[in-house]
């Protein structure tokens, strides 16, 4: 906590010193917790060596790191730097932490104290946006106790400098808009989130949320302007009718209906961590704003906030420091979902940038290449096709022709035989007529061209002679 200036001046020249040393510790602390990370995902088969990569990730200027797991090649590649250093407890070993201090003391023997204090583990996060996941609400009721012992078993061997805590998304909330109404889901209010809260008071610890305006935003453009979810914002505002706070940009909404909710719960004052946030440097044609000017815009903006001095802070804690990590790293060719997830980098898979990125926010706007323009802040007007992707597995295609034919009212009859479009007879052809097909007609309730990383969009008609593919069309 930082000391006030007016403090001092009656308690004598004496003091003066002391009072001075306090200040500059206090600042000095705040600015350290300021400082921007980055999440270093490991999702692609092209990504660069951990050594060379510790390289990339002071080239950014990041000053802490986050990995999703506790690989030893990274740790190692750690080691010695002055990057402080978030690891992560796998998703599928919280059940059994959860029940076995044994098993949790294992864990961290493994993978803490091999490489403490060396590398400058200080973060240590039980599992990712476990509170998501529908498939397995067992993991949610576990997942507090095995905070618990985890933290137990850092007490036993005596390391007291790593903080636990657990990421979570959005959607642990039930309602966040306004801001003020920000509520915990019913499901998980009493016997998770509460708990969890008691455990981040008592610790000290953090709340890490997981923070992108792009999504909010890309669900409704019309509603939510793009300079409110850029930081761009010059006239647009936003007044809460219950707590009278104005806000200028959609981050902060977001942030600040988490710490309504955890005041409607009872703990007003869990500092909150940003675990993630960033905005896509690119996707398919049927996403909007997913390009490189609005990546770069969105987080040179988000770290000029996170590194200003004094703390921004939000309109419900003005003057707190937000400590982050960017998303991410690198684009990560092998996650799974739509054609954003894998764009989400500040580098490409060579190391190169995808474009300037200072995280320490110091370099000026002005020192920076002028971006590319962007092409697709509005919803792509014509056609979509859903075609195989290239180099897609052949098996893997087959299986997933089965699939396809076997949903929906006819949506392979045209391939079979003496079908329109059966030939050429060609697994490519067929796969994709078939992806095509199911895409037109599952789109709205969810389908989406992927299947496994097996599907790719195209804007160029595949029809044929008397074989019309079917396409999806935005507007």
């Amino acid at each position: 906590m930082k000391m006030s200036l007016g403090l001092g001046l009656g308690l004598g020249s004496v003091l003066v010193p002391l009072l001075t040393l306090s200040l500059l510790v206090s600042i000095s602390s705040a600015e350290i917790s300021g400082k921007v990370g980055v999440n270093y995902g490991q999702l692609g088969n092209n990504l660069p060596s951990p050594s060379r990569s510790v390289e990339l990730i002071k080239s950014l200027k990041a000053k802490r790191v986050k990995i999703y797991d506790a690989n030893p090649e990274i740790l190692k590649a750690l080691k010695n730097t002055d990057i402080q250093v978030s690891i992560m407890v796998p998703n599928q070993l919280i059940s059994n932490i959860s029940h076995n201090q044994t098993l949790a003391d294992q864990w961290v023997l493994s993978n803490v104290v091999p490489f403490y204090p060396d590398t400058m583990i200080r973060y240590l996060l039980v599992g990712n946006e476990i509170l998501s996941s529908y498939s397995d609400t067992q993991t949610w009721y576990d997942l507090v106790p095995a905070m618990r012992k985890i933290k137990n078993s850092l007490r036993v061997h005596g390391i007291r400098k790593i903080k636990v805590g657990t990421p979570s998304a959005m959607d642990v909330l039930e309602s966040s808009f306004p801001p003020s109404n920000g509520t915990f889901r019913s499901d998980i209010a009493a016997r998770v989130i509460k708990p969890m809260l008691q455990f981040l008071n008592r610790t000290k610890s953090f709340f890490f949320l997981d923070v992108y305006p792009y999504f909010p935003w890309s669900s409704d453009p019309v509603n939510i302007k793009l300079d409110y979810a850029l930081f761009e914002s010059k006239n647009t505002t936003y007044l809460d009718p219950v707590s009278g706070l104005t806000y200028t940009n959609l981050f902060d909404q977001m942030v600040d209906a988490l710490t309504f909710g955890m005041k409607r719960l009872g703990y007003p004052d869990i500092r909150i961590w940003i675990a993630e946030t960033g905005w896509p440097n690119g996707g398919d044609f049927d996403q909007i704003g997913c390009n490189i000017y609005n990546a770069a815009t969105y987080n040179r903006n988000v770290v000029k906030k996170f590194t200003s001095d004094p703390p921004i802070g939000t309109p419900a804690r003005p003057g707190k420091v937000l400590p982050s990590f960017i998303f991410a790293l690198y684009n990560e060719n092998q996650k799974p979902g739509a054609g954003t997830e894998r764009h989400f980098g500040l580098l490409n898979p060579d190391g190169s940038n995808v474009y300037e990125m200072d995280l320490s926010g110091e370099t000026p706007e002005s020192e920076y290449k002028p971006l590319p323009k962007p092409t697709n802040n509005e919803l792509y007007k014509g056609k979509i096709w859903c075609m195989v992707a290239k180099g897609a597995n052949k098996s893997e295609v087959e299986s997933a022709l089965s699939y396809a034919c076997s949903q929906g009212n006819k949506t392979c009859d045209p391939i079979q035989p003496r079908g329109r479009c059966y030939k050429p007879d060609s697994l490519f052809w067929h796969a994709s007529y078939a992806f095509s097909s199911y895409w037109a007609q599952f789109k709205k309730v969810g389908g989406s061209c992927y299947f496994n990383g097996l599907a790719t969009q195209t804007i160029k008609d595949p029809s044929y002679g008397s074989c019309k593919f079917p396409g999806v069309t935005l507007i």
